[in-house]
């Protein structure tokens, strides 16, 4: 098949060869330390008490709780010494972003090229560090009261006390640190985006556990009966088809906006301009940024609220409402969740679009868009279609989004196997394996072999 043949070529490349190897076995690498138990924690009395959690919730999941395996590629289970992972990284980065649209210094920074860039790069490194050690010590001391995240009273700490918390602090910092370093060698020397990489393979990860349970759902295993007919299963694979070819289209979808350049004269009487090219902007500008920042809004909420004790009967109403938030299938939630979806994904474009400064850049070039005056008249152009872009690819991130709530709801499913049906869990990996393609038929071409497509070329989400 042209495609196998196609994969083949890219050992054939001893440069693309040895970048791919290296990003395997950096990816295992990251894979041992979300499997290696932090000392001091009886990880199986841990496992118990969330598989108790996930049966009083009808076996069904999809609370915090598993928001949080999936995310860490099961590392919560053993409470592993990798469970933070690369996310205080990413929420550093993502601060420093936000921060970036806000404070002038950063931004004066953000436009020094590479010179800012790197410093940039080095106040996202500390930040990390200081969110690492608030987080690691926050979890040491929710394990020692297991009652404050809503685990029996059981004790999961062997020797708690200030000596846990520090030597937890240590080993979860180090451990995301070198989690950190594994993923801008694989940036710098592998394939492909590191960061991303290590996310999706924490979350294939637990594909194995998702197709043991439709095996069980629809077959039968281990003594278990199936409960529901195999043509079920059929009609999932199809919509999954159909989702992922939707999520394709979203990830890579653009509007093209026409720019023209003008000519502009030469040294030896050559002339160069009166170029007519387009400016992509991406459908899906905000990526998967909207549903990371919704999840845990609406859940820690949640949590916090449906714990208050039924003795205090006037806060009775703060119960349900916790209640209410932290049922998936039930509408007050799916009304909450969609519509922070939908607040993330414009103010994410309104603070990381900067359509003056693209207005400033276009006319510095000696280009305009036909039709429109350049500099206040381009960007107030380039900011309303925006707009528009947005909220079509915001609906169309809220309908990803909510597959798997619904999913979980109407049909019962287990929430491990209906995290594959979208979400976040689709939308990065889809994202990611096409990035990563993209990277691999670049080198595939300038080595003159045929890429993974016949006809055009992979597009990258940037």
């Amino acid at each position: 098949m042209p495609m196998l043949a196609t994969f083949a070529n890219t050992f054939k490349i001893p440069e693309l060869r040895k970048r791919i190897l290296l990003t395997v076995g950096l990816i295992f690498a990251s894979r041992l330390i979300s499997m290696v138990p932090t000392p001091g924690v009886d990880w199986q009395t841990l496992q118990a008490e969330l598989a108790r959690i996930r049966e009083s919730a009808g076996g069904l999941g999809g609370g915090l709780m598993d928001w949080f395996n999936v995310f860490s590629g099961g590392a919560l289970n053993q409470c592993a010494v990798g469970f933070l992972s690369i996310w205080p990284y990413i929420s550093a980065s993502i601060i420093i972003q936000l921060l970036t649209a806000v404070i002038p210094q950063l931004e004066r920074l953000a436009r020094e090229g590479e010179s800012g860039r790197l410093k940039l790069a080095y106040y996202t490194r500390y930040l990390t560090i200081g969110i690492c050690v608030f987080q690691a010590f926050a979890l040491a001391t929710a394990l020692q009261n297991p009652a404050s995240f809503g685990l029996g009273n059981v004790q999961i700490v062997t020797h708690p006390g200030l000596g846990f918390n520090i030597m937890t602090t240590i080993c979860m910092t180090s451990a995301s640190l070198f989690v950190m370093w594994l993923a801008d060698q694989i940036t710098q020397r592998g394939i492909g985006n590191g960061t991303s990489l290590i996310i999706m393979i924490n979350i294939t990860s637990r594909l194995p556990v998702a197709i043991i349970e439709a095996w069980t759902r629809y077959f039968g295993l281990g003594g278990l009966s199936a409960t529901k007919s195999p043509v079920e299963l059929l009609l999932l694979l199809l919509f999954g088809f159909a989702i992922a070819m939707g999520t394709v289209m979203l990830t890579q979808g653009v509007r093209k906006v026409p720019i023209h350049s003008t000519r502009r004269a030469a040294g030896g009487g050559n002339s160069y301009g009166m170029q007519q090219t387009y400016m992509p902007l991406r459908v899906n500008y905000t990526g998967v940024m909207p549903i990371i920042f919704a999840g845990p809004l609406i859940q820690f909420p949640a949590a916090v609220l449906s714990r208050i004790p039924a003795e205090i009967g006037w806060l009775s109403w703060l119960k349900w409402l916790g209640g209410q938030l932290s049922d998936m299938a039930s509408p007050l939630h799916l009304m909450v969740y969609g519509l922070l979806i939908m607040f993330f994904a414009f103010f994410w474009v309104a603070t990381q679009f900067n359509a003056m400064q693209i207005s400033d850049n276009l006319k510095r070039d000696g280009s305009y868009v036909p039709g429109i005056r350049p500099g206040r008249a381009t960007a107030e152009y380039l900011d309303a279609l925006m707009t528009r872009v947005t909220l079509i690819g915001g609906t169309g991130l809220l309908i990803i989004a909510l597959v798997p709530q619904l999913l979980r709801g109407v049909m019962q499913l287990p929430w491990e196997m209906a995290s594959f049906f979208g979400g976040t869990s689709l939308l990065i990996i889809v994202g990611v394996a096409l990035d990563t393609l993209r990277q691999m038929e670049s080198h595939l071409l300038m080595r003159n072999y045929d890429g993974f497509l016949k006809h055009g070329r992979l597009r990258g989400r940037r």
